[in-house]
């Protein structure tokens, strides 16, 4: 219980100034390897979990239970402080969105986030959604527990016709409800991030990059973005340089794709360390 504590005051703390990155492993050998890589924290991804066991990142793919376990998982593999992509609380109501976030802070994460898309498609109406959070606020407090909670607003990725001005909408009225954490995910313009930060402000804003933006840590720092998350892209790379070389070798027996492969005795010396 007192490392459970440490890390979520850890956690607390990288919120409070500055800015940093917090990478998306999906496995424990990749979240090994990033705590290795000296990142001080760790997010699961609902997509590289899904993709590693043969589905689709679609809310129903996985079963709570599934998403518990392997959440689970990555709070033991390291001793890092690690945030859970919960998606929408994999419950329809608010009542059972408290039931499952209560479970979910019981394996042990520092944080975790509520998102308002709806697994049908589409938004929660923002009066439902909010309410979605603050179930989700009074279960971890009802818990005990340090756990920093994040409101998502999926207006850019569900297609919304004004997202930028409904997102700033929704996530103040996720703040007002006791999100800890805003998040838009899917901005890819630095005005528009800019402009989020200011409208959180003073709650940290986390921004997802899952390609590269023609922006650095730095820029985005520069900006007010207290967190940066990176999603799917990290397991999506691996794909990518795997189905190159899967496909090279398939259509013309060339070995060429396993250029660039981390080399084995650096993969074992790796995890001998563990």
């Amino acid at each position: 219980m007192e490392d459970l504590t440490a890390r979520r005051a850890a956690f607390r703390r990288l919120h409070e100034s500055g800015c940093f990155v917090i990478p998306n492993p999906w496995d424990i050998g990749t979240a090994q390897a990033l705590a290795g890589a000296g990142f001080p924290a760790l997010a699961t991804t609902s997509a590289g979990f899904a993709f590693s066991r043969g589905l689709p990142d679609a809310p129903d793919a996985l079963t709570v239970e599934e998403v518990l376990d392997h959440t689970a998982e990555i709070v033991a593999a390291t001793g890092l402080p690690v945030n859970a992509d919960f998606q929408a609380g994999y419950a329809d109501d608010a009542e059972g969105v408290a039931r499952n976030v209560a479970r979910c802070v019981e394996t042990g994460v520092a944080g975790l986030s509520i998102e308002d898309a709806r697994p049908g498609g589409g938004l929660f109406e923002i009066g439902e959604a909010a309410e979605r959070i603050a179930a989700a606020r009074a279960a971890i407090d009802a818990a005990g527990a340090d756990v920093l909670l994040t409101g998502r607003a999926e207006c850019f990725l569900t297609g919304h016709p004004e997202p930028l001005e409904e997102a700033i909408r929704r996530l103040e009225a996720y703040a007002e409800a006791g999100a800890d954490v805003l998040y838009a995910p899917g901005i890819a313009d630095a005005e528009q991030m800019r402009t989020i930060v200011e409208a959180a402000a003073p709650k940290p804003v986390n921004v997802l990059v899952g390609s590269d933006l023609g922006l650095r840590v730095e820029d985005l720092a520069a900006l007010g973005v207290r967190r940066i998350s990176v999603g799917s892209a990290l397991s999506r790379a691996a794909w990518g340089a795997f189905l190159r070389a899967a496909q090279g070798l398939a259509d013309d027996g060339s070995f060429a794709g396993f250029d660039g492969a981390a080399p084995f005795a650096e993969l074992n010396e790796l995890f001998e360390r563990r």
